[in-house]
């Protein structure tokens, strides 16, 4: 019997050279194939054989990414709210966030952290992911920050496919766009601090400016020209699709500093409910960038560019460390494309507002209709707009004695609304705020008449020098005073076009 079975099993010699010769003939056959089978032909036959022999699973994942392209993914953000929804007992891990002025609690996913759904009788299995990109060189000594990459995956049985596309999906966003408007907190946004080398971003805060169009120190007929301008816009949706035109309109608001521009852009956000954009020009260094800011932007929203004759010269601006920025490639033509070009018509229902104090500064380029819709002229305070300031910060709403002589100097002086309230707020006492007002036109307009004295001795110095000095009578010289401040007066008149 063993001497049987000695006879049956191969000896280890016989074993390795049979090992070795099929080796060889491997090899041989790979090498031929090699040098035959052309490398596409071999790729082919190879993702074939492993096809056949993959196990198969029933399951099917989607990857839902943080942005589309050079847009953010709005699956991503509608399943970001959704999910807050469905977090159970059994998750461990949860962000968990308020702002000062908040109503509840922001409750969203951690990284790594799974959950459950159910739709219909059907299971899908969410997770959020976050990666972190690699370092490019480890021997760099100084490496850009790494940026992160977030989407969720969801895992359903593949079964189930067109029910998920068709309908669950449709129903997270809708769900979301009802959450959102339930919590509706208007948001104002500017760039984050990572840029530009993490790509350009958007990082927002609640918006909580309490300026309404009711408190609002602004010539009431031009109040009523812009709220029936913006009711116009929104409910024209089909009339701009039927011409042919993106669904935004422009606005330029111009006029001396204090006089109240930032105040009606909270306005106008507070009354039609849309987010703020608020675009620092300095900080964008290509076109490109532009664009992908634009396409950042969420619909119904208003997007700022303060100060637009500050920072249009765009090739003079530097760092801050004095030396030039060499690779700005941002220029006027990008601008102008930016506002009504072809990029303009992605998205809908925006509004763009630049503001300006010095509107004979500006190209006339960036002026012309189709750009700037309105063109809304922000003067220093009339008599209507201090009454108004009157009855918010010192609660008069009927006549006070002093009205009379405050609406006549208002007439001759050149005062901002800002100033007005400012010294409306140093006395809660009616008559001792209205004194101080009072004072504050008179010194105001003593400054006024020293200034335009002084105007009149230069000039009549500089005719003299030049010997055409005309001799007038001083009823001449009072005249063309009061000339001159006839038409300063006029230049206050609130200005619509």
């Amino acid at each position: 019997m063993n001497l049987l079975s000695s006879r049956e099993m191969p000896s280890p010699s016989s074993l390795f050279s049979a090992y070795a010769s099929m080796a060889a003939s491997i090899m041989l056959f790979r090498s031929m194939a090699n040098e035959l089978i052309p490398q596409p032909v071999r790729g082919y036959l190879l993702s074939t054989i492993r096809y056949f022999f993959k196990t198969h699973s029933p399951k099917l994942t989607l990857v839902i990414e943080e942005s589309s392209g050079m847009s953010r993914n709005q699956v991503y953000e509608a399943a970001e709210v959704y999910l807050c929804t469905k977090i159970s007992s059994n998750t461990e891990r949860i962000r968990v966030s308020k702002s000062p002025k908040g109503k509840s609690l922001t409750i969203r996913l951690e990284k790594g952290e799974k959950l459950v759904d159910f739709y219909e009788g059907i299971e899908l299995k969410w997770s959020f992911i976050c990666t972190e990109s690699k370092q490019n060189n480890p021997n760099d000594p100084c490496p850009p920050p790494r940026s992160e990459k977030r989407y969720f995956e969801l895992t359903f049985h593949m079964m189930h496919k067109e029910k998920i596309l068709g309908c669950y999906v449709p129903y997270v966003l809708e769900r979301a766009d009802a959450m959102k408007d339930e919590e509706r907190v208007l948001k104002m946004y500017t760039l984050n601090s990572n840029y530009p080398y993490n790509g350009i971003k958007w990082e927002s805060i609640n918006l909580e400016h309490p300026a309404t169009f009711e408190t609002l120190a602004m010539d009431q007929e031009l109040k009523n020209a812009v709220i029936d301008d913006l009711n116009r816009f929104v409910k024209r949706k089909e009339f701009y699709k039927k011409v042919g035109r993106a669904w935004k309109r422009g606005y330029l608001l111009y006029g001396p500093p204090g006089t109240g521009k930032s105040s009606l852009v909270a306005a106008m956000a507070n009354y039609l409910k849309f987010d703020v954009y608020d675009l620092q020009l300095a900080n964008v260094l290509r076109d490109s960038d532009l664009r992908k800011l634009l396409l950042g932007t969420a619909n119904r929203s208003i997007l700022v560019i303060e100060d637009i004759d500050c920072t249009v010269d765009l090739p003079d601006r530097r760092h801050t460390d004095g030396k030039k920025q060499h690779d700005v490639q941002l220029t006027l033509s990008g601008l102008l494309n930016f506002i009504d070009g072809l990029w303009s018509s992605c998205g809908d229902e925006r509004i763009i507002i630049f503001t300006t104090n010095h509107k004979d500064r500006l190209d006339p380029a960036l002026l012309r209709p189709g750009r700037m819709d309105m063109h809304i002229h922000m003067s220093y305070c009339t008599y209507h707009g201090f009454k108004l300031l009157a009855s918010n910060y010192l609660g008069i709403h009927n006549h006070h004695h002093l009205y009379g002589e405050i609406q006549d100097l208002l007439k001759e002086t050149e005062v901002t609304p800002a100033h007005v309230a400012e010294e409306l707020m140093k006395s809660e006492d009616v008559d001792t705020a209205l004194e101080g007002l009072v004072k504050l036109l008179k010194r105001k307009k003593l400054e006024g008449d020293e200034c335009e004295a002084e105007a009149e001795k230069k000039t009549a110095a500089k005719r003299q020098k030049t010997g055409n000095q005309p001799k007038k009578s001083l009823r001449n010289n009072r005249r063309t005073a009061m000339k001159r401040s006839s038409k300063r007066l006029s230049a206050r008149k609130p200005i619509l076009g």
